[in-house]
């Protein structure tokens, strides 16, 4: 295999890496609010991810436009996570930044963020203020998450939930090379900040609003509700998500890991039910081993699973819950 080279680091330049499919005038108001930062140098790099329609030439359109500033990659379909690794290959700067084709920035986020780097040079991490608004107008959350707090550190919140948006922080490169790949599996943005939160970075709030979050509906949009790839991808993310806490010394006293091990329990009985008996398991014992008392549902389940199988303890365990058999 022929390694990857990595380009030359330029200082003080910002790349904005865009995943794309299928989405020929949402990336349009993307792309703009990027080239409206009032921070320069910039680049964005524009990766369609094998899109059907008539994205490429709108794709090429903009690069025509702003050559110096965009630069358009192509790949065969693959899903967010691989396209933002392609692009993250190609930057060149020496601050990252990720913006999905259907959101967008504020015109201040770069200058606001890149001064709180270099004002705190001991962060690795600036982040500030997210709104979610709706595509016809409404304002869903302002600000969103937790971005209008200030925190020290991706764990131990990061633990129980992504508390912002995958615009919200810009990155040094530095902590963006060292957490490694995207992966192809789900949540991978929530996947690749745990093993940036392993590291321990540091973080700063800039103190402003950044940047918005839109939504709105669309065909190709994720898949909100339960799947069996998403229960799959859950019985490999869990894991990871709990090495990384492990790694970042979250202590066992944090309130975070009752949490997490509920979430374990909950997705290892819907695997049990769906016949992923070896994932099931993975994730039964994540949460036996984070739970507090020893005689707590969640042992008691694991008990059960391993007397009668994992598919029946999760149909009795349904049964003693509700009252009733589990379709």
């Amino acid at each position: 295999m022929t390694p990857t080279l990595t380009p030359a680091i330029q200082p003080n330049l910002v790349s904005t890496i865009i995943p794309v499919y299928n989405r020929p005038e949402m990336v349009r108001k993307a792309v703009a609010s990027v080239l409206a930062q009032t921070h320069r140098p910039i680049e964005i790099l524009l990766v369609d991810d094998g899109s059907t329609d008539y994205t490429p030439e709108v794709l090429a359109e903009l690069q025509a436009a702003h050559p110096e500033e965009i630069r358009v990659l192509r790949q065969a379909n693959g899903g967010a996570g691989l396209a933002r690794e392609t692009g993250r290959q190609q930057a060149r700067g020496a601050y990252i930044q990720y913006l999905d084709s259907d959101d967008y920035l504020l015109p201040n986020k770069f200058s606001d963020q890149v001064a709180a780097l270099e004002a705190h040079p001991e962060c690795a991490i600036a982040y500030g203020t997210s709104s979610h608004v709706h595509a016809d107008g409404r304002v869903l959350e302002d600000p969103s998450r937790h971005t209008a707090d200030r925190i020290d550190y991706l764990f131990p919140l990061l633990l129980v939930e992504r508390w912002w948006h995958t615009h919200t922080p810009l990155f040094r490169r530095w902590i963006s090379d060292a957490a490694g790949p995207w992966p192809a599996f789900r949540p991978e943005d929530w996947d690749l900040e745990a093993r940036m939160g392993a590291l321990n970075p540091r973080l700063i709030h800039c103190g402003s609003f950044v940047s918005v979050q839109v939504d709105h509906e669309s065909d190709n949009r994720v898949t909100r509700g339960p799947s069996l790839q998403a229960l799959r991808d859950q019985g490999v993310f869990l894991p990871r998500l709990y090495a990384a806490a492990m790694l970042a010394g979250v202590p066992f006293e944090s309130p975070e890991w009752a949490r997490f091990s509920d979430e374990c329990f909950v997705s290892a009985r819907q695997l049990h039910q769906a016949g992923e008996a070896s994932l099931g398991n993975r994730l039964l014992h994540l949460a036996e081993l984070t739970t507090s008392g020893s005689g707590s549902l969640i042992r008691r389940y694991g008990t059960l699973s391993r007397a009668v199988g994992p598919r029946l303890g999760a149909r009795v365990a349904q049964l003693l819950r509700t009252g009733r058999w589990a379709t």
